[in-house]
């Protein structure tokens, strides 16, 4: 048995209670907020102190050989045990709901639980304990979840770092980790963190979002989709730059479903989030140093080994500092078809991005000549942004020509142009072909990938 249970002599209530529980529903059940702040304080420390009792009365080296399921149906005894104990008046909704909380608490990670099963949550932001936001179709809204205290909070946040072998505290207050589920995590506390320690979350999509969805939700025109596919079988170098926020790994996941299974791949992350379907996929992750401030392995240092494993490709989750200069090198020197992404408001922001992270590799490289392995290395460079309704859209696919003089030629190739908002705030806008004819077609006709003229015509209506 796992609970050590002590009977209670209202056998016949707590019988019939845990029949309730035991067709608990496999989602967390909708439950009303408490009306004041008086009850909602008085309902987590209820909780608290049947989580602290059940750990009491718990055998903790069989919970991993039972389902969540099953450590449900038992736990309903010693649950309402305990509620009978402390005397609890609670109704029956109540008390489904209670049992299914401190299951959170003891299973998962507590008040968050709920917010990570529901599917239009895509952000889980935490700003102290009794503050917490959500973000659902772009737009950010305040939700009723709490934690007890920050030392309530502070548990969470340990519970999820220690389980990717992070550390988090005062000496070392600030984190990267991931969930499970690859859902990515960001956490910071105290000295750093002023009024409460502070948690973002950015969930993992448990569909992935592939070109054929984003056109279907009008971020991509199919006629762009079509060529971007293209593109990919045609092992052009990509860049895909964009906000914090504007769906530049979702992009990237969408794309790399296009390369071929014979293909092998090497990704590289700080935290992993990639979703590649590939047969042949080498996932790489970064460690941060260790207590002693020893043993930490940047992007950097993947990106050199990356090029010692054989691979056809190289996807870098994302570039920021001196790993750029690897990855650009990589793209010169027959790893055709590799992707990364970039933090930048327009593609010329992200060409000097670029060239600015070359400066932090530590080489001593004339601008001109940081440039000209830009020019050489990357192909392609898509925007997209997220606007003022939610939406994240393409907003540029911009081809690069080479250099004129000190200066990387690009010439755009898709845009979208916004002529307005409706009264409710949805931006209005429509997507347009410039009338160039990119150089990449010419390549990838060599390599029997046909892309019909008709696509780059200009006044094209795209759709």
């Amino acid at each position: 048995m796992v609970w050590q249970v002590k009977r209670h002599s209202a056998k016949n209530e707590v019988q019939d209670a845990s029949a309730d529980v035991s067709k608990l529903p496999s989602d967390p059940p909708v439950v009303v907020a408490p009306a004041s702040n008086e009850d909602v304080d008085r309902w987590l420390r209820l909780k608290s102190k049947i989580h602290r009792k059940l750990l009491d009365r718990i055998n903790l080296s069989m919970l991993d050989k039972l389902s969540r399921e099953q450590i449900g149906e038992e736990a309903g005894d010693v649950i309402y045990n305990i509620l009978t104990e402390e005397d609890a008046a609670l109704n029956s909704g109540e008390r489904v709901a209670i049992v299914d909380e401190v299951l959170d608490e003891l299973l998962g990670l507590g008040p968050l639980e709920p917010l990570l099963a529901d599917e239009t949550i895509t952000d889980i932001l935490v700003n102290g304990y009794n503050t917490v936001f959500v973000e659902r179709g772009g737009l950010l809204e305040k939700v009723s979840a709490r934690f007890q205290d920050e030392r309530h909070l502070m548990r969470i946040i340990q519970k999820i770092v220690s389980a990717v072998g992070r550390r988090i505290d005062e000496s070392s207050p600030f984190v990267d980790a991931r969930l499970a589920d690859g859902s990515r995590v960001n956490a910071i506390v105290a000295p750093l963190a002023i009024d409460g320690s502070l948690l973002s979350i950015r969930k993992f999509s448990k569909r992935p979002y592939s070109l054929d969805r984003l056109v279907d939700i009008g971020s991509i025109p199919s006629q762009v989709a079509e060529v971007m596919k293209g593109i990919v079988k045609a092992r052009r170098n990509v860049l895909i730059s964009g906000g914090t926020g504007s769906g530049k790994t979702t992009l990237l996941n969408a794309l790399s479903a296009y390369i071929d299974n014979k293909e092998r791949i090497v990704t590289i992350e700080d935290s992993a989030e990639l979703q590649l379907q590939q047969e042949h996929v080498a996932r790489l992750e970064t460690r941060p140093p260790n207590i002693e401030g020893r043993g930490e392995v940047t992007q950097r240092d993947l990106v050199k080994n990356a090029l010692r494993m054989r691979p056809d490709r190289i996807i870098v989750g994302e570039v920021r500092t001196g790993e750029a200069f690897d990855m650009l090198q990589a793209m010169n020197t027959g790893h055709d078809g590799s992707m990364t992404t970039v933090h930048a408001n327009t593609p010329r922001d992200a060409l000097s991005r670029l060239e600015q992270m070359i400066g932090m590799s530590g080489i001593d490289m004339p601008p001109s000549s940081a440039r000209a392995q830009i020019a050489s290395a990357i192909n392609v460079v898509v925007q997209i942004a997220r606007f003022s309704d939610g939406r994240r859209r393409l907003v540029s696919l911009s081809e690069i020509t080479g250099m004129e003089g000190q200066t990387i030629s690009m010439q755009e190739i898709f845009r979208f142009h916004q002529t307005g908002r409706t009264e409710d705030g949805t931006v209005l806008g429509k997507f347009e072909a410039t009338g160039i004819r990119p150089k990449f077609l010419n390549h990838a006709l060599e390599l029997g990938i046909e892309l019909p003229p008709e696509l780059f015509r200009p006044g094209l209506s795209l759709e």
